[in-house]
């Protein structure tokens, strides 16, 4: 009779159906999840993305570039590469001898982000007027305050330069233990220097830098009123919103 019994249940668990997986189960993705959220990236996340690759890219050209008169970068990306474009006042110690300098630059970037091969292409661009360029100018500050010179000679030497060369104001802010223990901030301004509105974010260039120096760290700001240019080379060529032009009168 036991015998009988196992039997039965034998013939029954060998004709029970296996389970079928639940309806809403998804199925298993062939691809990893990288590769996934790479081919559907949404809207947000690729400007996120771009903007921390614009940032990490500025501050590495910032520290390599920094005595060849680093002033901005440029990302263009086209469906066949990737240009950057390095504005710089001294492009041929950006480019090195015989290109060799851009070449490992371009490797850098390549090897960094993962680009594929000959898909990441480095320009170097001349800036046409360094005096109108913050960046270069906070630079020099920089560099002159590490060679030893006083603070407040060598803002005055960067406004005149600055106002020599046709730039409509100028401000220099620089703070820290200047000469004493205690930290103050220095500022020192020229001419006529917009603060507000639409046309600050076209005739204002600011730059801010950071210099170590063995009392400790210094700060410098440096904000640039361009003039306007009606060519819209060497300034803005949108004009103030407050500009009056007083025409000569008609001859009767």
């Amino acid at each position: 009779a036991q015998a009988i019994l196992a039997q039965a249940i034998l013939a029954r668990a060998v004709a029970r159906p296996k389970k079928a997986p639940p309806r809403n189960h998804p199925p298993p993705n062939p691809l990893p999840s990288i590769m996934a959220s790479q081919a559907q990236i949404s809207k947000k996340r690729k400007f996120v993305a771009d903007g921390v690759f614009y940032a990490e890219l500025n501050e590495f050209l910032m520290r390599t570039l920094s005595e060849d008169g680093y002033a901005g970068v440029e990302v263009r990306v086209t469906p066949i590469r990737t240009e950057i474009i390095i504005r710089a006042t001294r492009t041929r110690e950006v480019l090195g001898e015989k290109g060799r300098r851009i070449r490992e630059l371009t490797a850098v970037v390549q090897k960094r982000y993962g680009f594929p091969e000959n898909s990441v292409e480095l320009f170097a661009e001349r800036v046409e007027n360094r005096a109108s360029c913050a960046m270069a100018q906070c630079e020099s500050l920089r560099y002159k305050l590490l060679g030893g010179l006083a603070a407040r000679r060598a803002c005055y030497g960067v406004i005149r330069f600055i106002m020599e060369n046709g730039a409509k104001g100028v401000e220099v802010i620089i703070s820290g233990k200047l000469r004493a223990q205690r930290a103050k901030a220095m500022k020192f301004k020229d001419g006529y220097l917009i603060s507000t509105g639409e046309p600050k974010k076209h005739y204002i260039a600011e730059a801010v830098r950071h210099v170590c120096m063995r009392q400790g760290m210094l700060g410098i700001k440096v904000k640039i009123m361009l003039a306007h240019d009606p060519e819209g080379i060497m300034g803005p060529k949108m004009p103030l919103p407050d500009n009056v032009i007083i025409h000569e009168p008609k001859e009767d």
